[in-house]
């Protein structure tokens, strides 16, 4: 890694810590600890994720206007205002204004933080790149909720205003971090809307008749509701009321599905780097439906306790195997797929879908609470739909695109131009 990507990648890390602090502990606060109730805590989800989905549509154009860095800093300064209002907060109205536009800054930052990503790395060093981002935000994320853990008492109301704060001092760092970043220019895939079928215009409009990245948007909601959609709703709900599954082995479930993506990215990143991204795709959909089947063994079947929290532990463990092979994947399969100066344009579409997918989640509350034998056949069903539809992806994809590592396998038996029109143009900061 160059000096720029260190510094995202460490600032993506500390912001991650500081929100590892606050979301376990975000119902608690609200519900009990300010005294609202469920409801209250339950609206400040929805104002949460409220706020990314109107956000993030307008983000993308600017982010390809403006660069990436300046819309990181705006957004870190939004998020960390929401952070520290909300943990000063004390009425219903407050919360959710402070939940709203925490929820939008967090948004933002996503595809910002994506992009600077893309213009630090090339097709063939980009895999590594995001899975080393993902790897670095689990860990922040668990290192954040464990050392939370240990300072949230809920009959002191200011321990969880240094929750908050703390939160809220670690999206400032972030945006020091990333004004000290400078730029480079990097190759993207050239010709990622083939010749001749390239839509006119610009923006959404670009976006949607790019059939490949429509394919991709479609996949991504559906693995996206499938598996994140499912961990603190509908597979939970399963697993205490269908498979009686106590609170503390739903905790280590949590535990086992970071301690599985943690243990295993970079095992699974060598992998995966070199093989198509389709086919590495449609095997996550059969690995999660194994997941889902031994998911239905813990709530369905006639085994004991002590076999059906093994099976549930197991079933989120798995889940974290798939998460690894698809952070090297998904994103840098979006990057790759955009036209020259539209990166942020599709890094923020792909990341509407994903708070489009978890904000309908909680769908499944119902099935898995209430009809177990239909909740697990449908997603087993989901799953393997993962597979049919990325394998249906990869048809249209060139062969750099599905395979990145072809660019460099070209350039190493010297066809250095073959090279450079599949690994592109510099983009223009």
């Amino acid at each position: 890694m160059g000096a720029a990507m260190r510094r995202i990648q460490a600032g993506n890390a500390l912001t991650a810590f500081g929100i590892g602090f606050t979301v376990p502990f975000l119902y608690i606060y609200v519900a009990q600890v300010r005294g609202l109730g469920s409801m209250a805590a339950t609206s400040a989800f929805v104002a949460f994720a409220l706020g990314a989905l109107v956000a993030l549509p307008l983000t993308g154009r600017v982010i390809d206007r403006r660069g990436p860095v300046p819309v990181v800093v705006g957004a870190a300064v939004v998020a960390s205002a929401g952070a520290l209002s909300l943990g000063l907060s004390t009425g219903v109205v407050p919360i959710l204004l402070s939940a709203l536009a925490l929820g939008a800054g967090q948004a933002v930052m996503q595809p910002a933080l994506a992009t600077m990503i893309v213009w630090c790395s090339t097709p063939s060093t980009r895999t590594r790149a995001f899975a080393l981002q993902f790897f670095m935000q689990n860990l922040g994320l668990g290192i954040g909720g464990l050392i939370g853990g240990q300072i949230v008492d809920e009959n002191r109301p200011a321990s969880f205003t240094l929750l908050f704060g703390i939160e809220a001092v670690m999206f400032l760092v972030l945006a020091g971090v990333v004004l000290t970043v400078r730029m480079p220019h990097a190759p993207v895939i050239k010709d990622s809307v083939p010749k001749g079928t390239a839509p006119a215009g610009s923006g959404w409009k670009r976006l949607m008749q790019h059939q490949a990245m429509v394919k991709l948007l479609v996949l991504g909601f559906v693995i996206f509701f499938a598996c994140y959609g499912q961990f603190e709703s509908g597979l939970a709900a399963f697993g205490t009321e269908a498979a009686g599954i106590s609170p503390s082995t739903l905790g280590f479930a949590l535990a086992a599905n970071t301690g599985a993506i943690v243990v295993a990215q970079f095992v699974v990143l060598r992998l995966v780097e070199k093989r198509r991204r389709s086919r590495v795709i449609a095997l996550v959909g059969l690995i999660w439906t194994a997941a889902w089947v031994i998911a239905g063994f813990s709530g369905l079947g006639h085994g004991s306790a002590v076999m059906a929290a093994a099976a549930f532990v197991t079933t989120y463990a798995l889940f974290g195997i798939g998460e690894a092979m698809l952070s090297p994947t998904l994103a840098p399969l979006v990057a790759d797929l955009a036209p020259e100066g539209s990166v942020g344009q599709y890094n923020s579409a792909f990341a509407l879908v994903k708070q489009m997918a978890l904000a309908l989640g909680p769908l499944g509350v119902p099935l898995g609470a209430g009809m177990p034998v239909l909740y697990i056949g449908f997603f087993v069903a989901v799953s393997l739909g993962i597979a049919w539809l990325a394998l249906r992806l990869g048809k249209q994809l060139s062969p750099v695109q599905d395979n990145p590592s072809l660019a460099s396998r070209i350039v190493a038996q010297g066809h250095p131009a073959t090279a450079v029109k599949a690994a592109g143009e510099p983009v223009h900061a």
